[in-house]
């Protein structure tokens, strides 16, 4: 799975706004500034983040972004979707469930890649900006049960 430099930037802005969540609105040069990110091109991502709703913005001398929900009711995915579009390390989803059932010679190779992606977004599901704060990574997730083939696995 590979994350845009713009997908890394908006991690780090929701990042410093979790850290500082109870501190009210932070203004963007702050955030530009303790970041290490180019101003005009966090305040795109910010407009962005705010129109998904993610964040809010407060105008006027203590003016700036805030997370509009708790570090621990936002999840990982929810930033990384929006800003990098879906969840797609090998193909997306679908794809790959088509050619599962259209490329026998393949098809293990093709599972594997769709239990790659799976994985990756559980952890992502399960992860708040809270919990990489607490340095807890993701949270355990239930298990889902492994699909049955028709096929024994091999020996």
């Amino acid at each position: 799975m590979k994350i845009s430099q713009k997908g890394l930037y908006a991690l780090q802005a929701t990042m410093l706004l979790a850290r500082r969540y109870s501190q009210g609105a932070i203004r963007i040069r702050e955030i530009a500034y303790d970041e290490g990110l180019p101003e005009r091109f966090l305040e795109l991502i910010l407009l962005e983040l705010k129109n998904a709703r993610l964040v809010e913005s407060t105008r006027g001398a203590k003016g700036g972004y805030r997370l509009r929900r708790a570090p621990s009711e936002i999840k990982l995915i929810e930033i990384i979707r929006l800003v990098d579009g879906p969840i797609a390390p090998f193909l997306d989803a679908e794809q790959l469930r088509d050619l599962i059932s259209r490329d026998a010679d393949h098809r293990g190779l093709y599972q594997v890649f769709l239990d790659v992606r799976d994985a990756a977004v559980r952890i992502l599901e399960n992860t708040t900006l809270a919990d990489v704060l607490d340095g807890k990574g993701a949270r355990p997730a239930k298990r889902q049960p492994k699909k049955k083939t028709d096929t024994p696995p091999p020996l």
